[in-house]
């Protein structure tokens, strides 16, 4: 495992200042472009949560940025389905940004960029990955895809779905639907539902879904380089 580095960036969306918390192999020299990740948080809003899986994914060679993209709209919370519906597509705007910038990272390889998003943000990547070809790879924990998504989703990538069966937020059938669209289109993906796990994960649960995130988004993103 490599030692990791922390920063962060800002840019502006439509006019608002976004942060995002950049993590990297500290000992990335910059001879090598590195695949890259971006972290979309949850309702909570709480980008710190995010950190403990950023600092899993960069000490592994994964370059990640944890966006605020609710910097976009000033929020705090997203609790209540109003506020949700409300800056769904103005939060999605956002990721897209985001990617941009990403993308333009001197340590990113442009080609190779997955998300991964914790519910809500869960949400928005699949959203996003819906559209945005820029995406090779979704992880996606206790979410779905948008149901004005699940019938005239352009396209999509291989996708990690992780979540339980006890979830009382975002019924398990969100997973389960998710897959048949996956299936239907032909789609490679994983998933793992957990018995008797809610919309909170237990430690030991959050480490076989930590590793199973990796191992999917090391597979994912590898190179493949021409001969």
């Amino acid at each position: 495992m490599h030692p990791v580095s922390q920063s962060q960036l800002t840019f502006e969306s439509d006019g608002k200042r976004i942060r995002i918390d950049r993590f990297l192999p500290a000992t990335h020299g910059g001879q090598q472009r590195l695949p890259a990740v971006v972290g979309l948080h949850g309702a909570g809003g709480s980008s710190e949560r995010m950190a403990e899986p950023a600092i899993l994914l960069a000490a592994h060679g994964l370059a990640v940025y944890v966006l605020h993209y609710f910097d976009r709209t000033e929020t705090i919370r997203a609790d209540d389905k109003g506020t949700i519906v409300r800056h769904f597509f103005v939060w999605a705007k956002t990721v897209w940004n985001a990617i941009g910038l990403v993308a333009q990272q001197p340590e990113v390889d442009s080609n190779r960029i997955g998300l991964l998003g914790f519910s809500l943000g869960a949400y928005l990547a699949l959203s996003v990955a819906a559209v945005d070809a820029r995406v090779q790879v979704v992880v996606e924990f206790f979410g779905g895809m948008p149901k004005e998504l699940k019938f005239f989703t352009r396209r999509l990538c291989p996708v990690l779905i992780l979540h339980g069966d006890a979830d009382q937020t975002v019924p398990v059938q969100e997973a389960f639907d998710l897959q048949k669209i996956l299936e239907k289109k032909r789609i490679p993906y994983e998933m793992q539902i957990y018995p008797g796990i809610g919309h909170s994960f237990t430690a030991e649960i959050w480490k076989d879904a930590g590793a199973r995130s990796l191992a999917f988004l090391q597979k994912q993103l590898a190179r493949h380089d021409s001969p």
